[in-house]
């Protein structure tokens, strides 16, 4: 019975986490436009306006030719998750400057199982905002598939990979205003060298070995890559196990690197919110 109660105090602890930080975004609402801004606008004007001219060719997982918008939608959902899991170390470092990471750390529960709460609350929020981009992707008309279990379950394997990113990125930033000189550091190479936005045979073409290699190498390919390859129901190959291991990896080292004393008080001394 004790094990049980322990269980369930457990269970509620991260409930209560998971609320906490769907409440706050439902109070900011120019969080969810600004997580759609970038994709939309990739999607409506520069995928719209070149539907035509750069298609891509008959390549796994497609059986035909496909246009340039129905390519890029599953490496856009990725931006997606990728920003809102960089932007929860935002939060992260906010919460820890604030002294609330002390303050819920005091709970009689591990800290791993504290920081997997946050780390599951961040992937709920960044789904949230990948289902609402879908949909807007199909009402102004791009081709896409039902979404089955396994493209459901690689979204949410992305989802949890990019908030470990995100909260293992938050052990390193000491104060708040470090925050967008290191989250442009690590977002903007791993959206661009991947497969986001073109395909791997691309790269290789065009003579670009160097960019190449390092895409294959990149978690978000491989995390797009599993996406867009269970959409079309057909076989990721190694995509999975490379999410899944750079989620165990990232959150390991977060957990053992985590240190809610870090920062603690100094926005409030730099005279931010009380």
């Amino acid at each position: 019975m004790q094990g049980k109660d322990a269980v369930s105090h457990a269970l509620r602890a991260m409930a209560a986490v998971i609320w906490r930080e769907l409440f706050k975004f439902s109070r900011q609402y120019g969080r969810l436009v600004s997580a759609l801004v970038r994709p939309l606008l990739w999607l409506a004007v520069f995928a719209a306006g070149f539907r035509n001219v750069f298609g891509v060719a008959i390549v796994e997982p497609y059986d035909t030719y496909v246009a340039y918008d129905t390519y890029i939608v599953p490496g856009l959902v990725g931006m997606v998750l990728l920003f809102n899991g960089m932007q929860s170390s935002l939060a992260m470092v906010y919460d820890r400057e604030m002294g609330l990471m002390r303050l819920l750390l005091t709970a009689p529960l591990p800290r791993w199982w504290l920081l997997a709460s946050k780390l599951v609350a961040t992937a709920v929020l960044s789904l949230a905002q990948a289902a609402v981009f879908v949909v807007v992707a199909l009402l102004i008309g791009t081709d896409l598939p039902a979404p089955g279990v396994h493209a459901i379950a690689a979204a949410v394997a992305g989802a949890l990979m990019f908030g470990a990113l995100g909260l293992l990125l938050s052990v390193h930033i000491k104060q708040l205003e470090n925050f967008a000189g290191t989250m442009n550091f690590v977002i903007f190479p791993m959206y661009f060298i991947s497969t986001a936005l073109y395909p791997l045979w691309k790269l290789e073409e065009s003579g670009a070995t160097w960019v190449w290699r390092i895409a294959q190498v990149n978690p978000f390919t491989h995390a797009v890559e599993w996406m867009r390859f269970a959409l079309y129901g057909k076989d990721p190959g190694i995509a999975p196990w490379v999410v899944l291991g750079t989620l165990a990896v990232a959150f390991v080292l977060a957990c053992w690197g985590y240190d809610p004393q870090r920062g603690f008080g100094q926005l409030a001394k730099r005279g931010g919110p009380a």
